[in-house]
């Protein structure tokens, strides 16, 4: 019979292993601190040794001074250990921060790279308020660690080792008496240990909770007050911040009851070392000295534990913190390899689907065996009911997501085969919701690309941005705002189309583009359209009839199935249900 050991390997300790694995490139750093964090206890292990020699040895027993041992030399020595001790004390400090942001540094630009790479389907089920919460609260909290309570434990560790160390030489008996209440202590914290541990758990959850209900309703302000609805939402964020605040409530209880604590184990083994050490100096069997340096000792032993105290709740939160950081980083295998594959630096545009069948939980099938083609140059436009497909179609072009069964081919050669970076860079999206980034006009076109002046000038034209920019103080350099607050969702939408057409994609997508605008606005998008059109394969997700009639294709989709094609004319002759929506719907709505 075989048995299997269980691993002895917590996760704890693959935590801890893991974050001592991120100072190995700072290892040189790390090894000069831990020298000057070796001298400054020496430092503190020396003073209370020098004052037992001067008790003993010049007050107590009177012996002869002399040029090398006297109470001066003693002095000068004392305060040399302690010169000594705060030069180090101060390298090691500088060394250790440093490193510590070194560490957090690399780790917020593996957290954001993990972030930015995660396939689509990851982000889908995940909420913004999560991936927040571990790329700001939980680095921050695993920062602090590093910079605040390593410096400290490094120091505190070697200290208590050293101490101990130092009174068992001295006098085995004392030290013993010394270190009878620790095991209470231990018990304690064992007890606590793990309602501390699972309580920060909550607290890390509730909080990403919180920031994923902040950034939700500041989205959705608007909505939230058009529709009265504040009442509402304000009880349910009193209910998430009720909760935290309960969970963090019985964690100030915690901090505040592990210093205390501690001084009182501190004061109750000075009171038995002194109980015991009476009747020994009496009989002259103990110096007044050794009594002196052991609760001189007893109190250094208990200021680093009472360290450890206050620490140990900061400490608790940077491994869940580091817990929830290594899960998302431990997905880097998931992660989105944009360079790998065939290289294609430019795309022609010739898209074919065949038999493809796609679904996002691989229980519900969202495309059934949709096959179609098209052509550069050819305009392609997708219509039907709300679920239909439309948009999975398009995130599929854009390599968002795999297939599960079918082929989709760009210029003949397999999307899978394709980098996704040079396939992305051959397509431009314009959505129905657009997304501006706080900065400029022209920041928000380019998007940090190498364009060049004439073609950025050229994209304004064509795509009408120069109709309203001309009214901006400061042109292309007009700053906007937060999505883009300031400007009309029709000039959000033009600055949209300048942003595809300055990219100068060989395939050209628009959904829902022209949803929400006003007939203005519609009418420079349909000219946009033509000018961006031009030897591009564009695709078309539309609801109204004036953006899709002259499509070279028009492809009517129901329940993820692909129910009719043909081209307006064709599906107004032969196209039952194209047909029904077009004399269903306003004259220029489908």
């Amino acid at each position: 019979m075989i048995s299997t050991m269980p691993n002895p390997k917590t996760p704890k300790t693959q935590t801890l292993k893991r974050l001592l694995r991120l100072t190995l490139p700072h290892k040189k750093k790390v090894v000069l601190a831990s020298i000057c964090v070796l001298l400054v206890n020496a430092a503190q292990l020396i003073k209370p040794y020098i004052l037992k020699l001067v008790i003993d040895d010049f007050l107590i027993i009177h012996v002869e001074q002399n040029s090398v041992y006297s109470i001066k030399t003693m002095g000068i020595l004392y305060f040399l250990v302690v010169a000594m001790g705060g030069f180090f004390s101060v390298s090691q400090v500088n060394l250790i921060n440093r490193v510590g942001q070194e560490i957090m540094r690399n780790l917020r630009t593996r957290v954001f790279k993990t972030i930015q790479l995660m396939p689509l389907g990851y982000l889908d089920k995940t909420s913004s308020g999560k991936l927040i919460t571990r790329a700001t609260n939980d680095v921050e909290a695993v920062s602090q660690m590093y910079t605040d309570i390593l410096i400290n434990l490094f120091q505190d560790i070697f200290l208590i080792i050293g101490i101990i160390y130092t009174m068992l030489i001295i006098n085995v008996q004392l030290a013993l008496i010394s270190f009878c209440v620790l095991p209470l202590m231990f018990i304690i914290v064992f007890v606590l240990k793990t309602r501390i541990r699972n309580n920060f758990k909550k607290m890390k959850s509730l909080i990403g909770k919180i920031n994923g209900f902040m950034t939700e309703n500041i989205s959705g302000m608007k909505l939230i007050q058009i529709f009265r609805v504040e009442k509402d939402k304000k009880k349910e964020f009193l209910e998430l911040n009720n909760e935290y605040y309960k969970a963090t409530l019985f964690q100030v209880w915690m901090n505040s009851f592990f210093r205390p604590a501690s001084e009182v184990f501190q004061s109750l083994a000075i009171a038995i070392l002194i109980w015991y050490s009476m009747s020994k100096i009496s009989n002259h069997t103990l110096e007044i000295g050794v009594l002196y340096a052991f609760t001189t000792y007893i109190k250094q032993f208990f200021i680093p534990i009472s360290n450890l105290a206050d620490s140990y709740a900061t400490i608790q939160s940077a491994f869940v913190s580091s817990e929830r950081i290594f899960e998302l980083l431990d997905r880097e295998k998931y992660m989105e390899d944009l360079d790998k594959g065939i290289s294609m630096e430019h795309i022609e545009g010739d898209i074919e689907f065949k038999n493809v069948w796609f679904s996002y939980n691989d229980k519900d099938w969202t495309l059934k065996n949709i096959s179609f083609s098209a052509k550069k140059g050819q305009t392609v436009a997708f219509v039907g009911e709300t679920g239909a497909g439309k948009t999975t179609i398009i995130s599929l072009i854009s390599g968002f997501y795999k297939i599960q069964k079918g082929e989709i081919l760009i210029d003949g050669i397999n999307i899978n085969d394709i980098k996704k970076r040079e396939l992305r860079k051959n397509i431009a999206v314009v959505l129905q919701d657009v997304f501006l980034f706080s900065g400029t006009i022209e920041k928000n076109i380019i998007l940090n690309n190498n364009i060049e002046k004439d073609v950025l000038e050229k994209a304004i034209e064509a795509s009408y941005v120069k109709e309203f920019i001309k009214d901006c103080p400061k042109g292309i350099y007009e700053p906007v705002m937060e999505r883009g607050s300031t400007f009309s969702a029709g000039q959000r939408q033009l600055l949209s189309f300048a942003r595809a057409i300055a990219h100068n994609p060989s395939i050209f997508i628009l959904d829902e583009a022209t949803a929400n605008i006003d007939t203005h606005t519609e009418m420079l998008i349909q000219k946009a359209i033509e000018n961006v059109a031009k030897d591009r394969t564009t695709l078309i997700i539309a609801h109204r009839l004036s953006t899709i009639r002259n499509a070279d294709i028009i492809i009517v989709l129901k329940s993820g199935k692909i129910l009719e094609i043909g081209n307006h004319d064709m599906l107004m002759k032969n196209g039952e249900y194209y047909r029904g929506m077009i004399m269903e719907g306003e004259k220029e709505n489908i």
